[in-house]
């Protein structure tokens, strides 16, 4: 008896490492980037927890999108793949993201280099992908863990250096007093992310040959983007 315990408990542990582990070493990287003034544990720890608030939000709401969409489009066309990864998913889980990292980071006196924007907005997606990760893993098992690793978690991390590259520009604006080019930065860095976060998602759930052809060459495009981004958003740091 106690050795099934114990081999369930092993199991277990091995489930969780595998869909945490990713999220983890991303945010081991954002934050070995963040060369000024390193952000305190318990803002990032609470940027991972409105991540996970997001995750759970957006479950409500997606369910909802996607049953609205599926009364006006049929479900087995490509419109709906299409309209659903970019109206649906990419529109809340973006929008999701955007709410509670805002409400979180924005007017916390840390936020003072422009790669904070990038550091904030990384931590809140990593935890909204972990919590989702563990339920695709727990779900589907560890097949799904390795190309998860390293396409829908990094995919998750993309879409917010995006937005953070904007976010950080957004908060600048805001304290020189403009405020046109504060919203107008705002506004960018999401309209941005759902762009990116929509044509990907609509791409694996098309799942047909030209659109297999089409997601590869944006993952890997994507990624070289990213991380010249970082880098040199790393290195251009500035105080705000």
């Amino acid at each position: 008896m106690f050795f099934l315990l114990n081999l369930g408990m092993n199991v277990l542990f091995i489930y969780i490492l595998a869909a945490l582990l990713p999220a983890i070493i991303l945010m081991r990287y954002i934050y070995s980037k963040d060369t000024y003034e390193k952000e305190p544990a318990s803002l990032l720890w609470s940027c991972v927890l409105n991540g996970v608030l997001a995750a759970l939000v957006s479950i409500i709401l997606e369910m909802i999108g996607t049953s609205i969409v599926g009364s006006f489009v049929d479900q087995n066309s490509e419109t709906y793949s299409i309209v659903t990864a970019f109206l649906v998913v990419a529109v809340v889980e973006e929008g999701t993201k955007f709410f509670f990292n805002y409400r979180r980071t924005w007017r916390d006196p840390n936020f003072n280099y422009t790669f904070d924007a990038i550091v904030y907005s990384t931590f809140t997606s990593l935890g909204f992908a972990a919590f989702e990760n563990i339920e695709y893993v727990f779900q589907y098992g560890l097949s799904v863990a390795l190309p998860r690793a390293v396409l829908s978690v990094p995919g998750h991390c993309g879409f917010a250096v995006v937005f953070g590259y904007f976010y950080g520009r957004a908060k600048t604006a805001e304290l020189n007093g403009d405020t046109s080019g504060r919203t107008a930065n705002l506004i960018a860095g999401y309209v941005s992310a759902v762009l990116l976060h929509g044509f990907y998602d609509s791409c694996a759930m098309i799942n047909t040959a030209t659109s297999n052809v089409l997601f590869v060459i944006f993952v890997v495009v994507m990624y070289i983007v990213i991380i010249h981004l970082i880098r040199k958003e790393s290195r251009d740091n500035t105080y705000v």
